[in-house]
């Protein structure tokens, strides 16, 4: 705050600086400042499978999750937000060829009581697109999520309850009203990787409701772990579909009743996709070719997860989990709407856990330039997950940044920037790959059928990948 010295003889001159300080400070508040140079809307090209913008340039999503080293974890990007800090880091990743930051809108910020934004989050979301503006990059907003506390208001609701769905909608509506005509807004993603539950509260009596509709009689939740499974067990799968789908058909018709032009889309947990084996209630149940119509593109999350974490052991390894994203992508990328790689990395320059080996820099490059390699028939975007290292990350983000936390850059940084700089003048070419199509419906009743079709999808995919290297 300036203090000011206001000596007798002035007291007007004092009273007109206090004023102007005052006005400056509310209008800084509540209005983004007008960018230097406007961004161009950003538009889906369904005949590429990929984006244009307004001038008809094709478009390539490629960039970071950004969020800070430094601010505890899961990091405090708005409760701790340095807006120069952030000017350094996205004139940073322009430089090395971002055109997209990926941010998490947390409800401990933006929405602490239902039906009204919280002007102080706000603010600092219009300093962000300003500071996006003058760096040449789009923004890419994800929420709401808890990752800065749950407000109190929250407590009890959850993903299947119609007064957590309402509470979103009310909460799009009045995000995309104010962002509307907002060309620095690349999209909406409507969560970070949802996951409808098994049998939380509320569940039975939905089930019972989606029996009624399609003429059938009440029965109970399925055991998940019953051996064999209930007879209905796929009923209860395309139920939990079902619920998926109106979430994600409600959030985006809200967005798009304030904002028709506006993009959106879901970040997709890998485990949407049962093309490996993951325990039947881990199917997160966001089914693509269900969500497809009600989206303007797809978003798929995928770390090297198959047979464990991949920690760089052999190259069969390598090709496992290569030949699962692969799968997963192709999924995707079968409903024909365009498909970003919205996260995705793998760590180097250290250990994953205490007591393993660490992994190189060039180990983490090799692996996330194979992971584009392989997607690149079908996706025509690319989002790493973190810019920087994070030491005090719970998971993998300690080292899967483009730099170390003290801001060299790492050879995965070095490799990004040469394929960000090769996609804008050469955008990615769709060709879906000739492999065997996931039975999807097996697969979400048995692990075993989930395994089965990971070694056919191996099969087809070792030997060509082998003659390519």
């Amino acid at each position: 705050m300036v203090k000011i010295r206001a000596y007798p003889r002035w007291p007007v001159v004092a009273a007109m600086l206090v004023t102007g300080w005052i006005m400056c400070s509310i209008a800084s508040t509540l209005a983004a400042a007008p960018a230097s140079k406007p961004p161009l809307k950003i538009r889906v090209d369904r005949a590429r499978h990929g984006f244009i913008d307004a001038a008809g340039k094709p478009f390539v999503p490629f960039g970071v999750s950004y969020y800070r080293p430094g601010t505890g974890w899961a990091p405090q990007l708005w409760k701790q937000f340095d807006a120069e800090a952030t000017r350094r880091d996205f004139a940073q990743l322009r430089k090395q060829g971002s055109s997209v930051v990926r941010v998490f809108v947390s409800l401990g910020s933006f929405y602490t009581e239902p039906g009204r934004l919280n002007p102080e989050g706000l603010a600092k979301f219009d300093q962000l697109l300003d500071l996006a503006d003058k760096a040449g990059l789009y923004v890419h907003p994800t929420g709401p999520d808890a990752w800065e506390g749950n407000p109190a208001w929250t407590a009890g609701l959850d993903i299947s309850d119609d007064r957590w769905l309402k509470a979103l909608e009310d909460y799009w509506r009045l995000f995309a009203a104010r962002y509307r005509g907002r060309n620095t807004i690349w999209s909406y993603d409507l969560r970070n990787e949802p996951a409808i539950g098994w049998a939380g509260p509320g569940m039975s009596a939905l089930w019972d409701a989606y029996r009624k509709n399609h003429g059938q009689g009440p029965v109970p939740v399925p055991d998940r772990k019953a051996n064999p499974p209930a007879p209905y067990l796929a009923d209860y799968q395309r139920f939990r579909e079902s619920l998926a789908e109106k979430w994600v058909a409600r959030q985006a018709a809200a967005i798009r009743t304030v904002d028709p032009n506006a993009l959106v889309t879901v970040g997709l947990i890998q485990n949407s996709i049962p093309a490996q084996h993951v325990a039947l209630d881990q199917c997160a149940a966001f089914r693509p070719s269900v969500i497809a119509k009600h989206l303007d593109f797809l978003e798929l999350h995928f770390y090297p997860l198959a047979k464990g974490a991949y920690k760089y052991q052999s190259a069969e390894a390598e090709t496992v989990n290569l030949a699962v994203l692969e799968s997963m992508a192709r999924e995707c990328a079968k409903q024909g709407l365009p498909l970003v790689i919205a996260e995705f990395g793998w760590y180097g320059g250290g250990p994953l856990d205490a007591g393993d080996a660490p992994a190189t820099e060039e180990q983490q490059a090799q692996w996330c330039r194979r992971l584009v390699e392989v997607t690149e028939p079908m996706a025509c975007g690319w989002l790493n997950w973190g810019m920087y290292d994070h030491p005090q990350a719970k998971d993998v983000s300690r080292l899967t940044g483009l730099f170390t936390v003290d801001g060299k850059e790492k050879a995965w940084g070095r490799a990004f920037s040469e394929l960000a700089n090769r996609f804008r003048a050469a955008p990615p070419k769709y060709a879906l790959p000739n492999r065997p199509d996931l039975p999807w419906e097996a697969c979400t009743v048995s692990g075993d059928e989930m395994e089965k079709f990971r070694q056919a999808y191996l099969s087809a995919f070792a030997a060509e990948w082998a003659a390519r290297h």
